[in-house]
């Protein structure tokens, strides 16, 4: 998100942000803040690629982001549905057949983390030189 500076300034004083139709920038930033905390946690991100492919039931969904107890899975969907990136489907059967899918929203932000995965695969090799590099610096 780019905050333009001199927008900012006109708005001292109002209750209004520039760009928002409701509350102050310190009240915007706080909603980024925990929209990419949300969407940068790692079981987010594994909710978000695996639903990706295709809507999943909640064990389909728990078997796919290998490591993920039932209470994060639990949490996290809850998240990511109050955020309007996850979408819940109840399928009226005996028992209830639920079943998760990526909204539009979704959709975007997967293919912002698709771009980020291949970013960081096309520098892996870089970073590791430099990691390396840095480690080999500062033990000495």
């Amino acid at each position: 998100m780019i905050i333009d500076s001199d927008a900012v300034r006109q708005q001292e004083g109002s209750s209004k942000c520039a760009g928002s139709p409701e509350g102050t920038a310190q009240d915007r930033t706080a909603l980024v803040r925990g929209i990419l905390s949300r969407i940068g946690d790692k079981w987010s991100v594994m909710v978000i690629c695996s639903l990706g492919v295709r809507p999943l039931r909640f064990n389909e969904l728990r078997r796919a982001v290998s490591g993920i107890t039932q209470r994060m899975l639990t949490s996290t969907l809850r998240a990511l549905e109050r955020d309007g990136i996850v979408s819940r489907t109840v399928h009226p059967t005996t028992p209830p057949a639920v079943e998760y899918a990526l909204t539009d929203v979704g959709h975007d932000l997967q293919c912002v983390l698709y771009s980020l995965a291949t970013w960081a695969d096309d520098h892996a090799d870089t970073i590791h030189t430099a990691r390396a590099r840095y480690d080999e610096r500062t033990r000495a």
